[in-house]
């Protein structure tokens, strides 16, 4: 979309996404012990030093990537997370589901990208252990990479929305795992056959 190509959008937008994931990531910190959940190659040992935002904006920095690209991320997360219930978006998870969504829709949607051994040094992990997050990523997905222009826009839309309403993001989106985990919460459900959103009432 041609927004994206402004300069000052890009900003706006990594900001909200990063302060969408952090508030995902410590709501399922603290309500982890609700859920049974399983230790995946994504999650690691302690919680990085570096903050979401700084992690989103390096990988901004330095993959030179597309801008629909982050937007496709978002997606590839969103898919992940409603196909993996048992492993939530936590602050032991986020930066390494970040970096490996952001090079895999780097892959599906652009003509030239970076090899992993570079996403690897962006990311500030092995190359060997990139190659483990993209297979296990992708299997998680179900290979599931085409993004149509419909869900596409459904999704930007929602958060150039949100951006523009300088609304706090909220506390849960879409109808994935990117959620408060076993409390009964309203859910902003993604339906990618359809151009708008649907609220539902859950009980996990």
């Amino acid at each position: 979309m041609a927004e994206l190509e402004n300069p000052n959008m890009m900003p706006n937008l990594l900001t909200f996404l990063s302060s969408l994931l952090e508030e995902v990531a410590e709501s399922n910190d603290v309500n982890s012990g609700f859920k049974a959940q399983k230790i995946s190659v994504f999650h690691g040992l302690s919680r990085p030093t570096i903050s979401i935002q700084s992690y989103l904006d390096r990988i901004h920095k330095y993959a030179n990537c597309s801008p629909s690209c982050f937007v496709v991320a978002y997606v590839y997360l969103d898919r992940f997370a409603q196909r993996q219930p048992s492993l939530p978006i936590t602050s032991f998870n986020v930066h390494r589901l970040l970096i490996t969504s952001v090079m895999v829709a780097a892959k599906f949607m652009d003509d030239m990208y970076y090899n992993n051994a570079y996403y690897a040094k962006v990311g500030g992990i092995s190359t060997t252990e990139m190659n483990f997050l993209e297979v296990d990523f992708l299997f998680g997905l179900g290979f599931n990479l085409n993004v149509t222009p419909n869900t596409f826009h459904t999704y930007y839309s929602y958060l150039q929305r949100k951006m523009m309403l300088q609304q706090p993001p909220p506390s849960i989106v879409a109808e994935s795992s990117l959620s408060l985990g076993s409390l009964k919460v309203a859910h902003l459900c993604f339906n990618e056959d359809e151009s708008s959103h649907q609220k539902q009432q859950l009980v996990v």
